[in-house]
């Protein structure tokens, strides 16, 4: 859990692009009403990605393309690089920013109820 003194910037400096979906409740059973998602998202130099947020009933893993996001959960920053990112589980609360001078670009790929 977050502190209750850290200050979380509101969402800044980021685009989200939806690159696909697929329906799971044909795929699975009992994932009725639920999509498999991946998205791009880029945050700018100075960007942040908040705020704090979880992934409850959302779970996903996130590929970075390009720079350098910084996690921030349960009081631990870590930067991740191009390659495999973190995982987002039930258990993930979290906000990020790009501290870098280069945009940060990322592939996130979850599970959400449909819209």
């Amino acid at each position: 859990m977050m502190g209750s003194e850290e200050v979380v910037p509101e969402t800044r400096g980021v685009t989200v692009e939806l690159l696909a979906t697929v329906d799971l409740g044909p795929e699975i059973a009992g994932m009725e009403g639920r999509q498999l998602r991946m998205r791009l998202v880029t945050i700018e130099p100075g960007g942040v990605f908040g705020p704090v947020h979880d992934h409850k009933c959302r779970p996903g893993t996130v590929y970075i393309l390009q720079g350098t996001i910084t996690d921030h959960r349960n009081g631990v920053s870590t930067d991740y690089g191009p390659g495999v990112g973190w995982p987002e589980d039930r258990n993930t609360r979290h906000w990020l920013e790009n501290k870098g001078t280069i945009e940060a670009v990322e592939i996130s790929v979850d599970i959400v109820k449909q819209e």
